[in-house]
């Protein structure tokens, strides 16, 4: 060490000498310091966590959660975030806005279904805009946004920005969200969850089920049967003894209000791809007559089946009929099944006709030939 470094050393307030070639450094006893002198008043200190990586892994998960855009416009221009559920009285206006430049926006159906025009729809640079005039109890249901993202023609859901909210439009003549029909068919599958959907525009009203034939209340035990007032009575594990005609009871302040019926059928058919047949009124024909085939499948009864015919005439535009229908038919006892058939009519036989006739049936999980 140069002479600099000990004149540093010695500054400091330590002794320094050498000793065999080697620096040795002893610490300068201090003096006891006058009362009050120097005092060190305690400071909070802020300690930096030892793991900073944890936090900006905190951080990055923290921005993945949904980011609520959905927003509702209040008096004066004030605006308030929206909770799971709100309730309103049925009447009034209600004005809804969504962050970004690309929304699309979830309601009841039937808005759409009857093209209400108390329901409008604006997309502004920076936000959606949604307007319900004149509220009814039958407005009852879930509105929610989210923003797309694009890429050419090509889009998807921002599962990171959403927003969604429950809106009970409330009405004391109107205890159950009114309906179109007076009565509905609830399927009652053995492998998922049935729902009665009696919703109610109260959510503090008092809900129970009951049976047409025989009399009685059913139990709604909270486990296997359990009310939700958004969606209605949801069967957790439905069987052939629910099977029957059901309607609700609600009561919340005043007389009480029945629902419509619900019929429930018990189901139970395998899944999969349509079972199909195909028959023909006559393998042989002759020239001039009038031929059918007919295909038939037997499946779910509320899964859709679409159809598509193979003949011999189709290239050459061959002119034929097709039909197609479906109807609902009991299998056993409280077993129902849905029957859907195509029929292809050729009427005029030529000679075109002659060949094969193909037929192609369609659901959610495949097609068979």
């Amino acid at each position: 060490m140069d002479g600099l470094g000990i004149e540093a050393f010695a500054a400091r307030g330590s002794v320094c000498s050498l000793t065999g070639g080697r620096l040795l450094v002893i610490a300068k006893s201090k003096r006891p310091k006058e009362p009050g002198e120097n005092k060190i008043k305690p400071v909070n200190k802020k300690v930096k966590p030892k793991t900073p990586k944890m936090k900006e892994r905190e951080s990055v998960d923290s921005s993945l959660k949904s980011q609520s855009i959905l927003t509702q416009v209040m008096d004066k221009g004030h605006f308030q975030k929206l909770a799971a559920t709100l309730s309103l009285a049925a009447g009034q206006s209600i004005e809804l806005r969504c962050k970004g430049s690309n929304v699309t926006w979830n309601y009841p159906s039937y808005l759409d279904t009857f093209k209400d025009s108390r329901l409008s729809i604006k997309q502004l640079d920076r936000y959606s805009q949604l307007i319900l005039a004149n509220s009814t109890a039958a407005d009852t249901g879930e509105y929610s946004c989210w923003l797309q993202l694009c890429n050419g023609n090509k889009c998807r859901k921002d599962e990171t920005k959403t927003g969604s909210t429950y809106i009970f439009f409330t009405d004391k003549e109107e205890l159950f969200v009114p309906t179109p029909s007076y009565f509905e068919i609830v399927y009652l599958n053995p492998d998922k969850p049935a729902v009665i959907p009696c919703r109610v525009t109260t959510p503090s009203a008092k809900v129970t089920l009951h049976r047409e034939f025989p009399a009685e209340e059913i139990e709604t035990d909270g486990t296997d049967i359990i009310y939700d007032a958004k969606k209605g009575f949801v069967f957790q594990h439905p069987t052939s003894d629910h099977k029957g005609i059901v309607y609700c009871k609600a009561e919340s302040q005043g007389a009480p209000q029945i629902s419509i019926k619900y019929h429930l059928l018990y189901v139970e058919v395998p899944k999969g791809p349509p079972s199909t047949t195909i028959a023909v009124s006559s393998s042989r024909a002759g020239l001039g007559d009038r031929v059918r085939v007919i295909c038939t499948v037997l499946g779910e009864p509320d899964v859709d089946v679409s159809f598509r015919w193979q003949y011999p005439g189709q290239e050459s535009g061959r002119p034929v009929i097709t039909q197609n229908f479906w109807r609902l038919i009991n299998r056993g006892i409280g077993h129902t099944t849905r029957i859907s058939k195509s029929v292809l009519l050729v009427e005029d036989f030529e000679d075109i006709d002659v060949g094969n006739y193909v037929c192609i049936a369609q659901n959610l999980q495949g097609e068979t030939t």
